[in-house]
């Protein structure tokens, strides 16, 4: 028998309650009882968002949601500006193309974060553009993106700030009504703890007054059909009801903790986990490096970077994400968000230990480890 660790950046890890939870009879959606929850799951998820505005749940994924904001926003022949800096960036292009806009793409090389600079030359070049697409956690590269500075430099040019926080929010702070924030984008499978079937996303008024004007086909994905059934508490369509049911105990389990302090602790994880690969003698892959997860390049010792991942899985019951298209073979990924704690950490830095030794690469056992510990100790303090 072998036990399994989930390290992955989505699914993340499901807490005990929470699978309780999910265990339990399905509800009707159309019942006081659903609504009661239905509410009190709005008001945690506005309290996450960091928003008085309506926050709408969607059932679909992520991309779901990406592709819902498309189509809600803008209309055919629009122009835009995405922001591409890995898989999920180059995401919004695909998407924008597919809905007939023009997108303009800033291609960041993999790794990298955004330079403003760039971003403001985009904006000057193209002034009639009416957003701003990005990732604030670029997941495939592990690379965290200015949130606020780009939306800082989309409202003064008049532009919508579209956000991808599938990654990151409930991760690292993004006040969306402090930041300004047009439309906040995240998954249940992420920091929420909860399986995949949920998007949830929020639309600042000037996101609405686009909403009302837009003309991009939309039947499922129609905004202002689940913003009419907000007011009775409900969703447009049948939700996942059991989903929207463990996302209520999620979010108890969020409140409990403190916004603030979920922020600490995956602050904390994450320095521990980019100390211990670095004790390693591992390269960071990314100069931005996330608060979500950490993208590690393969060491030269190794010809197939892709048997880290595989063999941390098979033999050692360690799961973690490799690199994506390009990056296959290149990079690997350690989560340290949603529900994981110190020993997640040490664990899965165990297990990573273990693999290099295996697969040939020169290593001290209890290095990375320690260098975790080194970190999570001063914490705990």
């Amino acid at each position: 028998m072998m036990k399994t660790y989930l390290l992955t950046p989505g699914p993340t890890p499901i807490p005990e309650s929470v699978n309780a939870v999910l265990s339990q009879p399905i509800i009707h959606h159309r019942t006081p009882g659903f609504r009661k929850i239905f509410q009190e799951v709005e008001a945690g998820l506005k309290s996450i968002f960091q928003t008085e505005k309506d926050v709408l749940i969607l059932t679909c994924s992520g991309t779901g949601a990406m592709t819902a904001a498309v189509a809600n926003l803008f209309n055919p022949g629009d122009q835009i500006i995405t922001i591409n800096a890995g898989k999920f960036g180059e995401r919004w292009t695909q998407i924008a193309q597919a809905y007939g806009l023009r997108p303009v793409e800033i291609k960041i090389e993999n790794g990298k974060t955004l330079a403003l600079p760039v971003l403001k030359q985009a904006i000057q070049a193209h002034p009639g553009a009416k957003a701003i697409l990005f990732q604030a956690s670029e997941t495939s590269t592990g690379t965290q993106l200015p949130t606020q500075e780009i939306c800082t430099a989309a409202r003064q040019a008049s532009m919508l700030s579209v956000c991808d926080a599938i990654t990151a929010l409930g991760v690292f702070d993004l006040p969306m009504d402090r930041w300004d924030i047009d439309v906040l984008i995240t998954g249940s499978q992420k920091a929420f703890m909860i399986p995949p079937g949920l998007a949830m996303l929020a639309l600042s008024d000037r996101a609405w007054e686009a909403v009302e004007k837009a003309t991009l086909p939309r039947y499922y994905f129609d905004f202002r059909k689940e913003r009419k059934a907000l007011l009775k508490s409900e969703t447009a369509w049948t939700p996942a009801i059991s989903l929207v049911v463990a996302l209520q105990e999620s979010l108890r389990l969020m409140r409990e903790e403190g916004l603030q302090n979920v922020f600490k602790r995956h602050d904390r994880l994450a320095r521990a986990t980019r100390a211990a690969v670095q004790a390693l003698g591992l390269e960071l892959f990314s100069e931005a490096p996330s608060t979500a997860v950490t993208a590690v390049r393969v060491p030269g010792t190794i010809a197939d970077g892709k048997l880290i991942p595989k063999t941390m899985r098979d033999t050692f019951g360690a799961v973690i994400a490799g690199g994506q298209d390009e990056l296959e073979g290149k990079i690997f990924r350690l989560s340290h968000f949603g529900y994981c704690g110190d020993f997640d950490i040490t664990t899965g830095i165990s297990a990573l230990e273990l693999t290099l030794g295996k697969l040939g690469h020169p290593v001290r056992f209890g290095t990375g480890v320690g260098a975790a510990l080194q970190i999570l100790a001063e914490e705990n303090r």
